[in-house]
């Protein structure tokens, strides 16, 4: 019999449902909250001037007494990208698998932080034991080494959580995902399964990453007399790895170009997860010591990221490579959804140089199909399924799946991020909210720019701005200098000379109606420039440039 007073175990999404990016989940059973991952998010289009997105933690710095450790997946931006951000605020220690602890300490060094905080490498099968939780790593494929799903043993039942995960029968380096592992626990009896949502809606498979070393030797021996260039994302160590087999096999030297790239492939090659042949890789000041058809390019920007290395060389910005009529380029991705303009742009520019795009399939996904996704169900065989990973229409994907699996509808939970969904083996459901959101990271400043000063961007790029300068008297409030029109990105000045004197005239009537009528408050002078100001330009060129008016006293 079951203790009536038991408590259920929480499941709390910080973010990561809404988008692909910005993962981050808390786990809470009594006094203990763990959380999994702890990712960023690229900013939108209209996020002008942002850098990067993180999640607002407040509840878990509300609960800082509770929360005892981070549990990282992978190695990705989108798991691990928050955390130096996140770690100043809540400094517990962070468990992951060696390559995972590798990346994450990169981004620590950077902001000086390597010695505050506690790091643990985890082991495949080895138990983490914290507050009331359990965690295991067990060993998955995805397009970056050391990738994790984790069973999490709590008083209240199993929840697994897949991490992002592909079934690769054949991968690159290390062995294939511990299948065996997720049957043995579904046996013990499953309450829940978090599993990733990404291709939800592609059917079938997805293909071995071994199959993309297969293409590559094609095109190497296609392109036998020109330099090759191959954008990739810089994470994917296996891709990197198939292309430096290649390049060793055709007796090519290889160039690794973006910064992001060379911190990945220098830890990578340090932990023992590359494996490159003696005098294979050049420092870029050296490839003009060989001929082009004997050198390979490995770069970042096959996004069309705007500052990434191959941006760069589009555009003839670039110090050190310039793109060369012969040159081939291969595109080893597929653009994200949203950076297919950027791509085409950057492909255009290689073209117009005389370039040789490639954009054959030498890209699979590290995402699990619907088979496979299908298969970690049979599996695991859970009682609640909750869809993670994705945008709405990925995670409902997966939610027909796991109907078709037999799970009844009442038991699969398409949370949003904030959801506090409580679980045990008689019931779930969702009990209430926790404040969750994005902050944004502009440069060093963290959250100092909100929804407002990008309201204030918008306005400012869209209708430019006018700034008014007037002088007054001390004491009298006399008008005696301007009032003075300065504007930027409104007109063209100097062929609106007719619009701007009758601006002006407009402010001189404002100012004398003030004058007259005593008004010596400088927030009502401020508010009746703006608005006759306002007026006379929306009348004349239907536009709302930001007005701020600017008053001296002499």
């Amino acid at each position: 019999m079951k203790n009536k007073n038991q408590e259920k175990l929480k499941i709390i999404p910080l973010g990561g449902l809404e988008q692909i990016g910005m993962n981050i989940t808390a786990f809470e059973y009594g006094d203990s909250i763990i959380v999994v991952d702890c990712g960023l998010a690229f900013p939108e289009d209209d996020m002008l001037g942002v850098d990067l997105v993180i999640p607002d933690i407040t509840y878990l710095k509300d609960n800082i007494d509770r929360v005892k450790g981070f549990f990282i997946t992978h190695g990705h931006e989108d798991h691990i990208g928050a955390i130096p951000y996140i770690l100043k605020e809540i400094n517990v220690p962070i468990y992951a698998t060696k390559l995972t602890i590798g990346l994450i300490e990169n981004k620590l060094k950077e902001h000086n932080l390597l010695t505050q905080v506690k790091r643990k490498v985890v082991k495949y099968g080895q138990h983490i034991n914290l507050g009331c939780f359990r965690v295991e790593f067990i060993k998955t494929n995805h397009s970056i080494q050391d990738a994790a799903a984790l069973a999490i043993y709590s008083p209240a039942g199993i929840v697994v959580h897949t991490g992002d995960f592909k079934v690769d029968y054949t991968p690159v380096f290390g062995d294939a995902i511990d299948l065996q592992r997720f049957g043995e626990i579904g046996k013990k009896g499953v309450l829940a399964l978090m599993c990733e949502s990404t291709n939800a809606e592609r059917s079938g498979f997805t293909p071995s990453e071994k199959t993309v070393g297969k293409i590559f030797d094609n095109l190497f021996a296609e392109y036998d007399d020109t330099r090759i260039i191959i954008a990739t994302f810089a994470s994917n160590v296996d891709r990197v790895q198939q292309i430096i087999n290649s390049a060793h096999k055709y007796g090519r030297k290889v160039v690794v170009e973006g910064r992001s790239m060379v911190n990945v492939i220098a830890t990578a090659s340090e932990l023992g997860y590359l494996d490159i042949p003696e005098n294979t890789l050049i420092d870029v000041d050296m490839l003009k010591s060989y001929p082009d058809e004997k050198t390979v390019l490995i770069t970042t920007g096959s996004q069309g990221e705007s500052m990434a290395a191959l941006s760069r060389m589009a555009n003839g910005t670039h110090r050190k490579i310039s793109i060369k009529p012969k040159d081939t380029i291969i595109f080893s991705s597929h653009p994200i959804p949203g950076n297919e303009k950027a791509v085409s742009n950057v492909i255009n520019e290689l073209s117009k140089k005389g370039a040789n795009v490639v954009m054959q399939d030498t890209h699979v996904s590290g995402h699990a199909c619907e088979e496979e996704i299908k298969l970690i169900y049979s599996l695991v065989r859970p009682k609640y399924a909750i869809p993670i990973h994705g945008e709405y229409k990925h995670r409902k994907a997966q939610a027909r799946i796991a109907e078709k699996m037999g799970i009844p509808k009442e038991n699969i939970f398409m949370l949003a991020s904030g959801d506090v969904l409580e679980l045990d083996s008689e019931s779930a459901a969702v009990t209430g909210r926790v404040h969750t959101g994005s902050i944004m990271v502009d440069g060093l400043g963290v959250g100092d720019v909100g929804n407002i000063v990008l309201r204030d961007r918008q306005h400012l790029a869209e209708d430019g701005i006018i700034v008014v300068v007037v002088t007054l008297e001390a004491g009298s409030g006399q008008v005696l200098a301007g009032p003075d029109i300065v504007s930027r990105g409104f007109v063209y000045v100097r062929g609106s000379e007719d619009l701007m004197d009758s601006a002006r005239a407009v402010l001189i009537d404002t100012m004398d109606r003030c004058m007259g009528r005593n008004i010596t408050d400088w927030t009502k002078i401020k508010s009746e420039i703006k608005d006759s100001l306002g007026d006379f330009v929306w009348k004349e060129t239907q536009r709302r440039p930001m007005i701020m008016p600017i008053i001296m006293e002499v």
